[in-house]
């Protein structure tokens, strides 16, 4: 299953994706986010389960064995620049914004910002061609609904 979508990721010029291979693309990156400062805490991994579990319609198991082939997709995977094209070529502009809300979401989720996860976040957001200050816009969205 996954060396398939790996496949396809790396082929020169690639097909848009079916939408469950594009949920896995969406969810490796949210992973591969958490695990940029090398602390994978409980708290980002619950974070992605739920935004998995709200933006797919899951109820929580679906989105925890979601998340569990998505851990395994990012340690496989070459780079973040396959997932963040497949995730252009597959959502509207408007659903990569939220894409990036739902970044903000898991750099933010353990309280802490990280070099690493900030670096990430600078290169993924114009990777999935979201403008400087629609990605603004969203880590202060993420940020509100971190503090309420």
């Amino acid at each position: 299953m996954f060396a398939d979508l790996l496949r396809r990721l790396t082929a020169p010029g690639p097909e848009p994706l079916p939408d469950a291979d594009a949920r896995l693309a969406l969810g490796a990156l949210l992973v591969r986010l958490a695990r940029a400062d090398g602390d994978y805490s409980v708290e980002e991994a619950e974070r992605i389960d739920r935004i998995l579990a709200t933006r797919f319609a899951l109820d929580s198991d679906a989105a925890i064995r979601l998340r569990a082939d998505c851990e395994i997709m990012e340690a496989e995977a070459p780079d973040t620049v396959r997932f963040t094209r497949a995730i252009k070529d597959a959502v509207s502009y408007e659903d990569r914004i939220a894409v990036i809300e739902a970044l903000w979401e898991v750099v933010l989720a353990d309280g802490e910002r990280d070099a690493q996860e900030d670096a990430l976040m600078r290169m993924v957001a114009p990777m999935l061609g979201v403008s400087d200050p629609d990605s603004a816009h969203a880590r202060q969205r993420a940020a509100e609904r971190g503090t309420s």
